[in-house]
This record gives structure tokens, C-alpha cells and sequence, in this order.
């Protein structure tokens, strides 16, 4: 039944694996244009490689970018607003003055005596006033506003009156303050030629007409945007046409920008034309071999140099979903052709990498990606050159996440080679400085920005997938941690053990190509169970009784034993990670309490042994940095018991030691060789020579 049970978990593994293999192909061919490729590869500025060019069939060539551009800018710049006018106005400001003139005029006549005169005037000041307001507002008066700054002087605007649209020149249109001087004048030139004219302008004046003028004209902006959008949707794409058997290029000759517009107009008619024939499931069939292929080979890499990630379904799912997290990314910014791609931080995808792994993964990775997203962006030659050199680069200066600043510098770095690199391909492509596109700098330096958001993706990732990265282990192995604090406090010594542990390991680990950080963050955990008893163990010890003699030897053995429990249950109840964890499941591995043991045997020969009630719980090591840990504890627990400290004695000890966990075992689930144990073994002799080098210089310290 076992074997039974086995066999399906195996199975089960294997197809799970290739479940997840097979929807990482469906999704990125899901993503690929429908269309074909153009089968030639060209650039602007280069020769061309193939042989002589003609044209398959008759095809418009596409203008470009810039000149589409400039198209649009002359539209805008031309463009004449909307405004719609409001007829009811001039009536009721009209009404309004009419109704105050004639208050006014009560008090200005009380002046004159002959009510015949008295009436003409009457009637020839509001006469003028009504002609003047009128012609204001026939004109049309408006609200200053930055609609009329940005119509160039000389311009026209478009006024809409009574559903009938006329162009009206904008320096006939008053505005408030334009209003204001233009009555003044007026009032001033009319009058000043009048009998007792400073007398009519002052009483004109005190009417204060400009008071009655208010817009009448106000900005339509839903017609505006929808007249603009039209104009700009009726601007032609095109100029010229290319026959059918024309001579388009030929070999070696270089390819300007007329031609490379020809070339890239037949490349976008020759893509659309084979995505809608009958040669779809062709075209569809070589997307799969392409994409198959790519993810095979990444299979293929982490089956010869990484198979523990392909041990672990939650390892090779992050894998998968980062790749296709990336390539959605690209595929959505491109069909939404709002933002540029090149403001798209591909590079953050080796950066997440190399923190959870190691650079060779992170770049092998990276490498396969932009290989992916290069088959569906234009330009993909320059795209993936852009982009493997600015992962190279993120690798390289991130070789230490943990460093403060060390992100903010990387980001910087990144900038400064997309800028490099795309000012040497466009100079190549374009010829004259002039010609390259300055905006995509801005995207560069938004791409270096949106770096940054590195540590935050770090910090979601470890919580999903249960990963520890540097950053985090820093964090755990900073002496001031509560837990840390709690053991140097309860159990010093302890303390100081775990210190000496992790210098060995962290030293050890460095030459075998582990890591090192979590490898000393383990060491510095790994005896936090004896924070709980620690007047039980040797190196806590200050008087010279020992509370063990009190004690039968299967109760001090278990004492012993429970400060991994002890320990395991401390880890997890504050949230440590279960790689930490581990190191202090199997720093003794499936060892037995040798002293307490051979002392029980010895006192009692006749006596059966429960071995089980000796033996930790283990399990043994299971990984490089486990390993080491398990080694460097046992060496430096020993090192504090030699009686004599010599070079001798001292490689004796560290030999012995090792050499007794390999014969029992507890090293059996990890691959290190006998170079390996060598190595480690050297290290460990050199650090406890170097820890004792004043016993072994002088001898009679040994005494």
C-alpha cells in the first residue's frame, strides 16, 4: 500500500509539473499576434543583407511616426474652438440698464429746465448707450480664459449661434476688461466735440455701462474634442503607393529613411495579409514550436543545474509565474499603445531572481523572457539587445540586495546603460543626432523609477510562496532581535556559542558556494530552545555543581533533547521562517546525547537501553547549509572540552568528529563531496586554531 501511495505521489508530481509547463505554453501563444512574421530583418542605417527586393503586390507606404506627429500638431495648433452663443443675455442686460438709466436720468435732469430738450437728450443718450452695448454684444463677449490664450493672435474662432456655426475673427471677441477701455474711448472720441462735452462724458461715465456687459459666449468642449478627434481621426497614415513588381532594395545598399518607411509599410501589409489566409494554423504551429521550444530549454536548465527548484511545485509555479507575469505585462502595454514599452521595468525580473536564487538562474531566466516578448514587439532585435544588457547590469550591481541603497544605485545604473545603449543603436539607425526621439530618455528614467518597487514585489513574493530573501534574513540575524536578546540575556553562553557556530558556518558555507547569510542567521538560532533550561547545559555553567547530578540519566538526556522541541516550539510561536526553522530541527540530526548514553550503559551493562529515550528527534540534514551547521556546532561544542590545545589535538578533534556523522548517517541526504568535507574540515581546524592560538603559543595556558 505504501509503494501504492508512492508511486501516485510521484506520478502525481510529474504531472503537475507538466500541467504547469503546458498553460505557461497556452498562455504565451494566447498573447502572440495572429499574424505572421516578415521573414527579413532589417534596420534603418544598416545594408541590406538579403538579395534584391521587389514588391510582392501594391501596398501604401505608412508615414512616419514623426511626420503623423507634426500632422497632429498643425491640426491642434490650427484648430479653431467652439463656442456657443447665448441670445437671451443681451436682452435682459439691456432690460436692466433701461430700468437703471432712468433713475440715473431723474437725477442729471433736476439740471435742466426745458423738458423738450430734456426729452431729445433723453433719448439720444440711450440711443448710444443701447448702440454701444448692442454692437458688444453682437460681437460676442467672453470670459477670459486659457482656451483664448492658446488661439494664436490672428486667428478665428468658431461661434454657433441659433444651430448655425460662422467663423468670427478673435479680435473682434470682447472680453470684460476689453469691454471696459472700449466704452471709455468710445464715450470720450463721441462726445468731445459736444457744447458742455466733459459734462455728457461724466454723466455717460457715471452709468458705468461696462458694468452691464457679461459673457454671452462660452467654450462648447464636448463639440471642440469631438470636432478635433474627427479631424485627427481623417488624417491620412499613408503617402504614395509602391506597385506590385517595383524595385524596392538591393543588396548592400543602405537603407535610408525612405526606404526603411517602404520596408517597414510592406513588413505591417506582408504581417496582416498572411494572418488572415488560410495559412493561420501554419503560422499557429510555428508560434507553438517557438514558444515550446523556449520553455523546453528552460525546463532543460533547471533539470541539469537546478532540480531542486523542479523538486518543489511552489519553487518551479513562482518560476512560471514570473515569466508570465512578464510577458503579459509586455503584451498589454503594446495592444494598448498608450504608455511606451520602454518605460517597463523587464529588469526587475532578474532582480526578483537573484534574491530568492542565484545571478546564473536570474540571467538564464531573464535571457528566455525578453527571447519570448521579442517575437511579439516591433523592433525585437533592439528590444531584446536593449534589455539583456540592462538585466546584465541589474545582476551585476545587486550582487547585495540587503545593502541599504544598494536598489536606489542599481536603478540609476540601469538608466544610464538604456540611455547608452539606445543612443549608440539610434545614431547607428537615424545618422544625425537631431533625429533621435528625446521622450524615450523620459521613459528610461521612468523605467529606473519603477525599479524601486523591487522591495515591495520581494516582500509579496516571500509571503506567497513562503521565500527568504537577504533582506529578510538581515532583518533575523541583527543581535538586537527580541529572541536573540532573550537567549543572551537567559543563557550567555549559549549566546556566545551560537556566535562562534556561526562564524565557522557562515566561513565554511562561503567557500562551498551556499549562502552564507542564512547559513550564520540559522547558527544564531539554532539554540534558542535552551533559553528555557539553560543551567542545563555545560556552557551556561558558572559553579561547580552540576544540577545533572541529581538527575537519572534519561531524564538529563531528555532535558537535552527538549531544547531542539523547546526551540521549534519558540520559532514557530514568533513567526520565525521554516527554512530558520530547520536549522534548529537538524542541528543534532538523529544523533544520540553520547555522554548520558555511554554513562547509562556503563553504570548499568545488564540493563536493556531504550535508545529512543537518547536519540534527538532529528530529521538530518537535508541541505548544504544544514549540513555545515549540524558540523560546525559539534566541532565548537568540542573545542570548549580538549584538555590539551595543540595542532595536533585540534585536528584530531575536528576529524573525528566529522568523520563519526558521515559513518552514522547524517549526511547521507546531502550531496557533498570528499572535496567538500576536505574543505570544510580545513576551515573549521584554521578557525579553532585561530580561537585557542594563545593556548597553543603557550602551553602552559593549557594547565
Amino acid at each position: 500500500m505504501t509503494k501504492f501511495f508512492n508511486t501516485l505521489k510521484k506520478y502525481y508530481n510529474i504531472a503537475f509539473k507538466t500541467l504547469l509547463f503546458v498553460i505557461t505554453v497556452i498562455i504565451i501563444l494566447f498573447l502572440f499576434p495572429t499574424q505572421g512574421k516578415f521573414r527579413f530583418e532589417f534596420q534603418k542605417g544598416s545594408p541590406w543583407k538579403h538579395q534584391n527586393l521587389i514588391a510582392p503586390f501594391n501596398f501604401a507606404i505608412q508615414k512616419s511616426d514623426k511626420e503623423i506627429t507634426i500632422e497632429k500638431d498643425s491640426i491642434l495648433n490650427n484648430f479653431k474652438p467652439y463656442f456657443k452663443f447665448d441670445n437671451e443675455i443681451q436682452k435682459k442686460q439691456l432690460d436692466l440698464f433701461h430700468k437703471n438709466f432712468n433713475n440715473n436720468w431723474k437725477n442729471y435732469n433736476t439740471k435742466n429746465t426745458s423738458k423738450a430738450k430734456s426729452n431729445v437728450l433723453k433719448t439720444e443718450y440711450l440711443t448710444y448707450c443701447d448702440s454701444l452695448l448692442n454692437n458688444i454684444y453682437i460681437n460676442g463677449v467672453v470670459q477670459f480664459s486659457e482656451i483664448l490664450q492658446q488661439t494664436k493672435k490672428g486667428s478665428s474662432i468658431i461661434v454657433v449661434k441659433n444651430n448655425v456655426a460662422e467663423e468670427r475673427d478673435i479680435s473682434k471677441i470682447f472680453t470684460p476688461k476689453i469691454s471696459y477701455n472700449y466704452i471709455k474711448q468710445n464715450i470720450s472720441k463721441e462726445f468731445k466735440t459736444y457744447k458742455k462735452s466733459s459734462e455728457r462724458i461724466n454723466f455717460l461715465n457715471s452709468l458705468k455701462l461696462y458694468e452691464y456687459v457679461v459673457p454671452n459666449l462660452f467654450y462648447d468642449e464636448e463639440t471642440s474634442n469631438k470636432i478635433k478627434q474627427n479631424l485627427i481621426n481623417d488624417l491620412s497614415l499613408t503617402k504614395g503607393m509602391v506597385q506590385a513588381g517595383e524595385l524596392i532594395v538591393t543588396k548592400g545598399e543602405i537603407i535610408n529613411t525612405k526606404k526603411f518607411l517602404i520596408l517597414k509599410s510592406l513588413k505591417s501589409e506582408y504581417e496582416k495579409s498572411l494572418g488572415s489566409s488560410t495559412n493561420y494554423h501554419l503560422i499557429l504551429l510555428g508560434q507553438i514550436i517557438l514558444i515550446f521550444a523556449s520553455v523546453l530549454v528552460l525546463f532543460l536548465f533547471l533539470y541539469n543545474f537546478r532540480k531542486e527548484i523542479l523538486k518543489h511545485n511552489i519553487k518551479t509555479t513562482f518560476i512560471l509565474l514570473l515569466v508570465l507575469i512578464t510577458v503579459i505585462t509586455a503584451s498589454m502595454v503594446i495592444k494598448s499603445n498608450v504608455i511606451s514599452l520602454y518605460v517597463v521595468p523587464f529588469a526587475i525580473l532578474p532582480i526578483i531572481i537573484s534574491t530568492f536564487y542565484d545571478d546564473r538562474l536570474a540571467l538564464f531566466i531573464h535571457t528566455i523572457t525578453i527571447l519570448l516578448i521579442g517575437f511579439i514587439v516591433p523592433n525585437g532585435f533592439e528590444f531584446v539587445f536593449l534589455q539583456f544588457i540592462a538585466g546584465i547590469i541589474a545582476i551585476f550591481s545587486l550582487s547585495q540586495i540587503h545593502r541599504r541603497g544598494q536598489l536606489f544605485l542599481s536603478s540609476i545604473l540601469v538608466i544610464i546603460s538604456y540611455c547608452i545603449v539606445y543612443f549608440g543603436m539610434a545614431i547607428i539607425q537615424e545618422g544625425n543626432i537631431r533625429e533621435i526621439n528625446l521622450y524615450n530618455f523620459a521613459w528610461f528614467a521612468g523605467n529606473g523609477l519603477l525599479l524601486l518597487s523591487a522591495y515591495p514585489l520581494i516582500y509579496l513574493f516571500e509571503k506567497l510562496f513562503g521565500f527568504l530573501s537577504d533582506i529578510s534574513l538581515m532583518e533575523l540575524s541583527d543581535t538586537n532581535n527580541q529572541l536573540l536578546r532573550e537567549l543572551a540575556e537567559k543563557a550567555p553562553g549559549s549566546f556566545q556559542h551560537s556566535l562562534q557556530v556561526a562564524s565557522l558556518a557562515e566561513e565554511a558555507i562561503f567557500k562551498l558556494g551556499g549562502n552564507p547569510l542564512l547559513v550564520r542567521t540559522g547558527a544564531l538560532y539554532h539554540d534558542i530552545g535552551k533559553s528555557f533550561n539553560p543551567q542545563y547545559f555545560i556552557e551556561n555553567q558558572v559553579a561547580e555543581n552540576n544540577p545533572h547530578d541529581k538527575l537519572s540519566f534519561e531524564k538529563s538526556a531528555q532535558i537535552i533533547i527538549e531544547h531542539v522541541t523547546k526551540g521549534v516550539e519558540i520559532a514557530k510561536k514568533n513567526g520565525l521562517p521554516h527554512q530558520i526553522i530547520s536549522f534548529i530541527e537538524t542541528h543534532h540530526g538523529t544523533t544520540k546525547t553520547k555522554y548520558f548514553y555511554r554513562s547509562f550503559i556503563n553504570k548499568y551493562p545488564d540493563k536493556e537501553v531504550d535508545v529512543s529515550k537518547f536519540t534527538y528527534p532529528g530529521p538530518a540534514p537535508f541541505t548544504k547549509e544544514t549540513a555545515v551547521l549540524m558540523m560546525a556546532d559539534s566541532v565548537e561544542a568540542a573545542s570548549r572540552s580538549l584538555k590539551i590545545y595543540t595542532d595536533e589535538t585540534i585536528n584530531e578533534l575536528v576529524d573525528n568528529i566529522i568523520d563519526a556523522q558521515i559513518s552514522e548517517g547524517q549526511l547521507d541526504n546531502v550531496e557533498l563531496t570528499f572535496k567538500d568535507i576536505t574543505t570544510i574540515k580545513n576551515i573549521f581546524k584554521n578557525k579553532i586554531k585561530n580561537i585557542y592560538h594563545t593556548r597553543i603559543e603557550y602551553p602552559e595556558e593549557n594547565k
